[in-house]
């Protein structure tokens, strides 16, 4: 911040004075002098900067130069294939679909088709017929009285304060015109939500929108806003790859007193969602929550998002499922790798599994305890493409959804500003000058063709693998190279049988 004041003050007096002497040349370069002599003796005896006390006024630069080092780095030195967290091709891939744009690559795949851990699909010589309307997948276990037809590829979870209302609102109205679903993250439901789109609310630690004033669970919020029509299905926050086993983090610059009212919370604070949830503290208290939600809401579909840390307590669900015959009716996979607006450093990069082992893990294991039948996992880490989609499903996923895809397809330019309100593009921005920029009637449409267009490129792929069903997607049209070996994910990760993690006696005659 303070650099970036220094920066601004700086610039502006060079470039009055550069005004000022082309008009009274004499009185222009002498006060330019004083100023750069008290600039230097100010640095010469402030403590609080080492190098601007041995370098007096040169100093400034290296301040001037780390501000703007993200956009440099972005822009000048990174190649298409290395940009971190999302690379220069998977951002062009996004930015042509939302604009409908050219579709094709010249000259080739600029990827290290030799490098370890390369993956690619498997295609048939006799590809298939393209589908023309895109696939749903119907979500809703035996108690589910409401199921869902979803698309195979949504909008993941993404709170109102986390990003601006413009970006909400455009959300909302492309999944309208798409038809398919808007997780709301757990900053709880806005206005700006329900603009006519499907609705995932997303309820997290906090309880945002359906808390007492203590921050526990209200079952009376809860219910009266489960039932409004727009929400199509409930999903519990357990946690998030970003930042599993912390909570979220809704800085004090972006909780305006709109958001602090949506959420119940004190405005102009930092918002600390707790690690963990209140109403349940073990697997079987999970499971009475997700039937106590269910039946709050008329029954809807109501599952779990979740980051996978220790495989043990993963497992203690599966078998509590088997053992009280409550099951949720999805469970969405999170990775490591996953995207947030603000997240402790340590969090983001040491804690949680990374998003393909987990993804096995949980397909598998709810394979091995004979529940995948009734549950269907939806998976979001770091969705971009069609290819991407494809390798979920393949994995075992049922559905898809996209974050930071859909923030792209909104205009985002990976500022890396999320944090700081200060987003130049008014996507994950409260600042009023800043959103007026992202114009709803133009964004929206742009989620809706990237989305879209991303699905018209999953069918070709689709049917080059010479598939004309989902359930005939599986782990042997993956292959990837691990140690100069090449094989399939099918002898990689042998898929479970159905069961064969069950005792005998919980085996049903």
């Amino acid at each position: 911040m303070r650099e970036a004041i220094r920066f601004t003050l700086i610039i502006s007096i060079i470039v009055g004075l550069i005004i000022f002497t082309n008009i009274w040349p004499v009185w222009g370069f002498s006060i330019f002098g004083i100023i750069l002599f008290s600039i230097g003796i100010y640095d010469i005896f402030q403590k609080e900067h080492s190098i601007l006390r041995n370098f007096p006024l040169l100093g400034h630069m290296r301040y001037m130069l780390e501000l703007i080092s993200p956009e440099i780095h972005q822009y000048f030195i990174e190649s298409d294939t290395d940009g971190k967290p999302i690379d220069r091709n998977h951002r062009s891939y996004i930015y042509q679909r939302a604009k409908l744009e050219k579709e094709t690559h010249p000259f080739g795949t600029q990827l290290n088709v030799e490098a370890e851990n390369f993956k690619w699909m498997q295609h048939s010589i006799y590809p298939a017929k393209v589908k023309k309307e895109y696939p749903r997948v119907t979500v809703g276990g035996p108690d589910c009285k409401q199921p869902y037809s979803s698309s195979l590829f949504n909008i993941s979870a993404m709170s109102f304060g986390a990003l601006s209302k413009n970006a909400i609102e455009s959300l909302n109205k492309g999944a309208k015109a798409g038809n398919f679903f808007h997780d709301t993250g757990e900053g709880g439901i806005s206005d700006y939500h329900r603009c006519g789109g499907d609705l995932v609310w997303e309820i997290g630690t906090g309880y945002f929108g359906c808390r007492t004033e203590e921050g526990n669970f209200d079952p009376e919020k809860f219910e009266e806003k489960a039932n409004w029509p727009e929400v199509k299905m409930i999903e519990i926050k357990i946690s998030q790859g970003a930042k599993p086993g912390h909570g979220g983090v809704l800085p004090a610059s972006k909780n305006n007193d709109e958001i602090a009212t949506i959420r119940g919370v004190k405005p102009h604070t930092d918002v600390l969602s707790p690690p963990g949830h209140s109403a349940f503290s073990d697997a079987e208290g999970l499971l009475a929550f997700v039937q106590q939600l269910r039946t709050l809401s008329n029954g809807k579909p109501v599952g779990f998002k979740l980051s996978i840390g220790s495989k043990d307590e993963f497992l203690e669900i599966c078998e509590k499922m088997v053992e009280t015959g409550i099951k949720p009716d999805f469970i969405v996979v999170d990775g490591a790798e996953g995207g947030t607006g603000a997240a402790p450093i340590d969090f983001s990069n040491y804690v949680g599994m990374p998003w393909e082992n987990a993804l096995i893990f949980v397909v598998d294991a709810l394979n091995g305890f004979g529940l995948k039948k009734d549950i269907k996992i939806f998976t979001a880490t770091k969705i971009f493409t069609a290819f991407d989609i494809f390798k979920a499903l393949c994995i075992g996923a049922d559905i898809c959804s996209s974050a930071r895809g859909m923030m792209l397809a909104l205009g985002c330019i990976q500022a890396l500003r999320c944090d700081t309100n200060k987003c130049p593009t008014g996507v994950a921005t409260n600042n009023r000058r800043l959103m007026n920029g992202l114009v709803v009637e133009d964004k929206w449409k742009r989620v809706k063709n990237y989305q879209q267009q991303t699905l018209d490129d999953f069918l070709e792929l689709f049917a080059a693998a010479g598939c004309n069903e989902l359930s005939e997607l599986n782990r042997t049209m993956i292959n990837k190279k691990i140690n100069d070996t090449i094989q399939s994910y099918s002898v990689f990760y042998p898929a479970v049988a159905s069961g064969a993690y069950l005792k005998e006696e919980q085996i049903a005659p």
